[in-house]
Order: C-alpha cells, then structure tokens, then sequence
C-alpha cells in the first residue's frame, strides 16, 4: 500500500514516514500544500494523509480540490481539533478525522481500517504470482505453501515490485519508494535489499521472479 503524507513539520513527516514505513507501507511526503495536491493528483495512492495548516494551499483547499480530481481516501491529521474544523473535513469529502496530539497505534489502526475498507472499490488484500502470495492484512508471505519471513523493508520492497510486476523499476525508482531517498552512485541499499530478498523467494525454488535488466534495473515476472 502506498500512502501520501502532506505534512510541513519536518519532524513529524519523518516520524510518520519511518513509523509507517517500519509497518511495510511505502510512503512519500509532501512538505506543502501545493506540492501535496499536484502529488495526490498525479499519483497512485491508497490513502493520503493531511494536515490542515500548511504553506501555500491550506489543507481543506488540497481535500477540496482533490475531491474534483479523484476518491482516494483521505485522513486529516491536524492540530486543529474544534468541531466546526472536522465538520469542514468531513463536509468537504474527509473519510477520518485524528487530531494531534495522537498515539501512533491509533493512527496504525485508522490507517488499516481505511485501506481495508476503501472509497472506490474494495483494495487489494492478496497479491499472486505464480505459486507466491502476499497478504497485505497480515504481512504474510508463502510460496509453494512455504511461509517466509521477511524485514519490513523487504515486505515493502516485494510489494512494490508485484504491484509494478511486467514494468521495470531503476533503482533510483525503488530507493525513492522504498526507503524516500534520493539514489546516489555509491549507495548498493537496493541491490543489498534485492539479493536479500531473492535469497528468500527465488533461490529455494525453481521458478525465477526477480530479474535483472541490466544497466536499466530490476523486473519482476512470472516465467513459466
């Protein structure tokens, strides 16, 4: 699942990217109004999360406007906690309302709850190929009925690739929606995280799904 935080505190953007991170969502920020809007827009989201007070457009300016634009669900996460304040978010299309101060398993809970139930359709919650299956409710991996283990960061990355499955991804692509990190030369965390993550579900089996292209990245395909 990836989620959109539009968030202008850079402290508390980075402890919602790393908390959500940690829990196999891929995460990318917005630090202003403007930019989360054009974000949530172009983007494939699953859910976004936002805060009212920003620079440039406010927060119920960015939820109106993309309510013009598409349905995805929407979580006002604000300091602003009066009634008139959440009857504006919901008024204007917010399907959650959590006021800051908040504990972060709550918003964990928030989060699940609004991925589960969805705006447009109901979300994906298995993803398949071939004899793997990733439960995205549970965190739970299984290949040829073996179940298998992986890191957060692993999870996210697998996710990532079956979700983008028959496409390749540079590794400035899965660096920046993975870990939200600009792709240096001298960094190999992807291909670090890449072999790790073939040791666990290619190498014990037969059927290859991760593939290298070379000199473009990484592509993951069912080949039977």
């Amino acid at each position: 699942m990836k989620i959109l935080i539009v968030e202008d505190e850079p402290r508390a953007a980075e402890y919602l990217r790393q908390g959500l991170s940690e829990h196999g969502y891929i995460v990318e920020v917005a630090n202003s109004g403007t930019d989360g809007l054009h974000t949530a827009i172009t983007g494939d989201h699953d859910l976004v999360l936002l805060d009212i007070m920003l620079p440039g457009l406010d927060g119920f300016a960015v939820l109106s406007a993309l309510r013009t634009a598409k349905q995805t669900p929407v979580l006002m996460l604000t300091a602003r906690g009066n009634t008139d304040d959440k009857v504006k978010g919901f008024d204007l299309g917010a399907d959650d309302y959590l006021v800051k101060p908040f504990s972060f398993p709550e918003l964990l809970g928030r989060v699940r709850a609004l991925l589960k139930r969805g705006t447009q359709s109901a979300p994906e919650t298995v993803l398949s190929c071939g004899d793997l299956q990733v439960d995205l409710l549970k965190h739970r991996v299984v290949r040829a009925g073996n179940t298998i283990d992986l890191t957060p960061k692993e999870f996210a990355l697998l996710v990532l690739m079956m979700r983008r499955a028959g496409e390749v991804l540079s590794r400035t692509q899965i660096a920046s929606l993975v870990w939200d990190i600009n792709f240096e030369s001298d960094t190999n965390v992807v291909e670090v995280a890449i072999r790790r993550l073939r040791a666990k579900i290619d190498e014990p089996f037969d059927t290859k799904l991760i593939h290298t292209v070379r000199g473009v990245g990484y592509l993951f395909e069912h080949r039977p």
